[in-house]
Order: structure tokens, then C-alpha cells, then sequence
């Protein structure tokens, strides 16, 4: 049960490590097309902008479930350092309890923004729905929960090499 979830976790952080970084070389592709289309070709394109603002925030909340399974993510611990071991271990627990509350509220919240904002439509983009571009909200909460949980349940998951499922599944077959 342990593997099959440290698996499961190990693809959902390569998926999230995916998204966030199609997300940055897609926007990085769209902003040139921008200043392309305004400076040279003289038709200033309506959609670059707001597409890579979309892009940014799709980066921002499933790139920091990732960072935050990496271990990458940002945390001040001058004071927590300091405390004896047991101490140490009892702040740590209390900031994976509350990383929970945050999760559960970015989930809760956030898919109470997408639907109520899902009948209104973006003006610089007509086809797309609002409440679809606060749906990282809600996606990344979850994603950062799924991790918080694990790190909780089975502790830090960051110094552990990540495996490939196909690998695993070939090596037992082996076996």
C-alpha cells in the first residue's frame, strides 16, 4: 500500500513538474508572438497577454505542489533550528497541520470561486470562462494536499530518488 501510494505520488509530482514547465516555455513562446505581431507586423494580438497570465497562475499553484514535495518550497527555520529535537518534531507536525487548513481552504474556496464566476466570460478572452481560470486554485490545493498528507503519513519525501513506475513494475516482474 505504501509503494503503490509513494508511485502514485512520484507520477503526480513528474505530471505536476510537466504542467508547470509546459506552462513557462508555452508562455515564453506566446509573449515573443506578442511583441511580434505589435512591433513588426503592426496588428497587435489581444490573446498573448491574458493567455500567458493564465499560464503564470496554472505555473504558480501546481509548480508550487511540486516545490513543496521537493522540499524546494520556502521556509524559515531560524527559530525552529534552535528548539530541542522534541520541539522541533512537535513545530514541524503543527506547520503540516496547518499546511492542511490551507489546502482544505484553497480547495474549498476555490472551487466555490470557480463555480460562482462560471457563467461569466473573460472580456479579452470571449471563449473562455472565468471560473476556468480560478480552477488552479482549487487543483493546486488539492495537489499540495495529496502531498502534505504523504509527508505526514510517511514523512519527508524530497532526499528519496524518485522511481519510475515502468522500472518498478519490470524489476518485479523479474523478481
Amino acid at each position: 500500500m505504501k509503494n503503490t501510494f509513494l508511485h502514485f505520488n512520484d507520477a503526480l509530482y513528474r505530471a505536476c513538474i510537466w504542467v508547470a514547465g509546459l506552462s513557462v516555455l508555452t508562455m515564453s513562446l506566446i509573449i515573443p508572438w506578442g511583441i511580434f505581431a505589435r512591433y513588426v507586423l503592426g496588428t497587435g494580438s489581444s490573446w498573448p497577454e491574458p493567455v500567458a497570465i493564465l499560464l503564470m497562475v496554472v505555473f504558480t499553484f501546481v509548480g508550487a505542489a511540486a516545490s513543496y514535495r521537493a522540499g524546494a518550497h520556502m521556509a524559515v527555520a531560524m527559530v525552529t533550528d534552535r528548539l530541542p529535537p522534541a520541539l522541533r518534531s512537535a513545530a514541524a507536525t503543527l506547520v503540516q497541520l496547518l499546511m492542511v487548513c490551507v489546502c482544505v481552504f484553497m480547495t474549498w474556496y476555490g472551487t466555490k470561486l470557480c463555480m460562482t464566476t462560471w457563467n461569466q466570460f473573460l472580456a479579452s478572452l470571449p471563449g473562455v470562462r472565468v471560473g476556468m481560470t480560478y480552477a488552479p486554485i482549487p487543483v493546486g490545493g488539492v495537489l499540495t494536499l495529496i502531498f502534505v498528507l504523504e509527508k505526514l503519513m510517511l514523512g519527508d519525501q524530497s532526499n528519496r530518488p524518485v522511481v519510475r513506475f515502468d522500472l518498478v513494475e519490470e524489476n518485479e516482474g523479474a523478481a
